[in-house]
């Protein structure tokens, strides 16, 4: 169940971070919000947009493997019981020479 959240989790965070940073609303809340000039020109400038992008991608990837690897799980096969049990062997350890 708390993959199941984690793989939503991905998903929205990564969809939220791939589109966000290409919205107006993204440089007008800059403008408001942060207090320093360099600090505004650095959030807005495209590059740093690209990143935020890029971290999105990797959140939806992050969850598309997870969902992956949770439908496609495979569980071991359980042990024939008429099969004879398997005895250890007595490799030798290499401090055993």
């Amino acid at each position: 169940m708390i993959r199941l959240f984690f793989i939503l989790y991905c998903f929205e965070a990564g969809l939220l971070l791939l589109f966000a940073p290409w919205y107006p609303e993204w440089d007008r809340l800059a403008l408001q919000l942060l207090p320093f000039q360099t600090l505004r020109l650095t959030v807005v400038h495209p590059a740093f947009r690209g990143a935020v992008t890029g971290f999105g991608a990797v959140h939806l990837l992050w969850g598309l493997h997870d969902l992956i690897s949770l439908i496609t799980r495979r569980y071991a096969p359980l042990p024939d019981p008429a099969a004879p049990p398997h005895e250890p062997h007595d490799a030798p350890v290499a401090g055993d020479q």
